[in-house]
């Protein structure tokens, strides 16, 4: 077998060819580090101090978070930054919700912040979010079990503060939309110590007096503390337990309690949750006024269907009248009659002129008319008669004179008269031309202009001039 040289690795390398190992740019590598970071942590709660913050046009946030030991690079986009609640600044403490991630142009491993709020309200937001997990996990929040809102309520239970602010805006709104509604407020505390086991109490009270159809659970906007009442486990169950659908309008917008998860539907703001509680009048009335409209045009629409209907139906019940029946059948008689009329002079004149041509033909084949025709016409053949007479003898008398003259020129008895004889065989008859056709002894009969004889050949000379013997005794 031939032998492969062996290659020596380091000349390899020192020609920049290396056989055998996988070799990655920077730019697969960090792609490949962020792969591995964004697969390996959940969101993440990081608490630390802002530091280096940056927040350039483009609406993104990019900063540091730093605690005593350790710093690393973060950056909120401008999506997530529109929910801050509060303005960041350099040192101050906050709370982050983030993912980790890997900056590839720079290789620099970062956070890509979700939320951020203030350091202070950190823990308890974290017991929140372990809070709604929990319950999340007993399906307390599924939507399979929430009930649907009454289209149009009847009467509707507020219960939130009587001196707070989102009871006016409440009754604002719910006097806009709809100002029938009746009304029934069930007073609570919604701040402080004692606050759920109220909003509880007047949730049980609406349950048993039952005269309302939908319950409304609002308050106005206030820090994470001022919302604990509504984040209150017991609360959650017993929203559920009720047996009237539920609407919550707590807080603002950014605000999520445990109470909005597990309510029937969440109004993001007191006004909110009185808009989904109620049909809008306004609304109700151009429906309304749309649907008479609709209705109107539907009844004009069915009458004129329906007087169209009755009209042709009198038009029908016309037409099938005795009366009308007679009429029609009067009518036809007299038709009939017209058109009897006319076939009856049609058919008289047809006959007429067929009895006019019959007389006609009939004249014309009268014997009278063929005898008087015929006598005209013998009197005019005998006429003609009388004047062809002697008119056709004349010019036969010429032909006959022509006849006769060319008969004459013609005839052999001229030439028998200049010394000819015309000499035929016996017994044949046969008309004599050459002398080669008898033979000595034959009999001749030769005629002459005047008598006729009868000869024996003595003898024949062909060809040449012959002389006939007339033998004695024969004439």
């Amino acid at each position: 077998m031939p032998q492969v040289p062996l290659r020596d690795p380091l000349a390899s390398r020192a020609h920049g060819i290396d056989f055998g190992r996988d070799i990655w740019t920077v730019s697969r590598l960090n792609t490949e580090v962020r792969a591995v970071l964004d697969g390996s942590f959940p969101l993440l709660w990081v608490q630390g101090e802002l530091s280096n913050l940056a927040q350039p046009a483009s609406g993104h946030i990019y900063f540091s978070l730093k605690d005593a030991g350790a710093q690393v690079r973060c950056a909120m986009f401008r999506p997530k930054r529109r929910s801050l609640a509060f303005r960041p600044g350099n040192g101050q403490q906050v709370l982050l919700r983030a993912r980790v991630s890997l900056y590839e142009p720079r290789g620099d491993y970062q956070l890509i912040v979700e939320h951020m709020e203030p350091a202070g309200e950190g823990a308890l937001r974290i017991e929140l979010e372990r809070r709604k997990q929990r319950l999340g996990a007993e399906g307390l929040f599924d939507e399979t079990r929430k009930r649907p809102l009454p289209r149009f309520p009847r009467q509707v239970g507020l219960i939130t503060s009587a001196t707070g602010a989102a009871l006016h805006d409440l009754l604002t709104v719910l006097c806009r939309r709809l100002p029938l509604l009746p009304v029934l407020i069930f007073p609570a505390q919604v701040q402080g110590d004692g606050a759920a086991a109220t909003l509880i109490q007047a949730l049980d009270l609406a349950n048993r007096r039952g005269d309302c159809d939908l319950l409304i659970l609002a308050r106005g906007g206030g820090s994470l503390e001022d919302l604990m009442p509504f984040n209150d486990e017991a609360l959650a169950r017993a929203i559920r337990a009720s047996a009237i659908p539920v609407v919550t309008g707590i807080g603002h917008e950014v605000d999520l309690s445990i109470a909005d998860l597990a309510a029937d539907r969440r109004g993001a703001t007191p006004s909110a949750a009185a808009e989904l509680a109620t049909p809008d009048a306004a609304h109700l009335r151009q429906r309304l006024t749309h649907l008479a409209a609709a209705l109107t045009e539907g009844q004009r629409r069915r009458l004129r269907v329906q007087s169209q209907r009755l009209d042709a139906a009198a038009r029908h019940l016309r037409l099938l009248h005795p009366g009308v029946r007679l009429r029609q059948q009067a009518q036809r008689v007299d038709e009939l009659e017209r058109r009897l009329a006319v076939a009856v002079a049609r058919a008289l004149g047809q006959r007429r002129a067929g009895l006019v041509l019959c007389q006609r033909r009939l004249q014309s084949a009268s014997p009278l008319q063929r005898l008087a025709a015929l006598t005209a016409r013998l009197d005019s053949l005998g006429s003609r008669l009388l004047r062809a007479g002697p008119w056709l003898l004349s010019r036969q008398r010429e032909r006959l004179a022509r006849l006769a003259a060319g008969l004459e020129a013609r005839s052999p008895l001229a030439t028998l008269g200049r010394g000819y004889a015309l000499v035929t065989t016996l017994p044949e008859g046969r008309l004599l031309r050459d002398a080669a056709a008898v033979t000595p002894g034959s009999r001749l009969r030769v005629g002459l202009q005047r008598g006729v004889l009868t000869a024996v050949v003595e003898t024949v000379e062909p060809g040449g001039e012959g002389r006939a013997q007339t033998p004695s005794g024969h004439g």
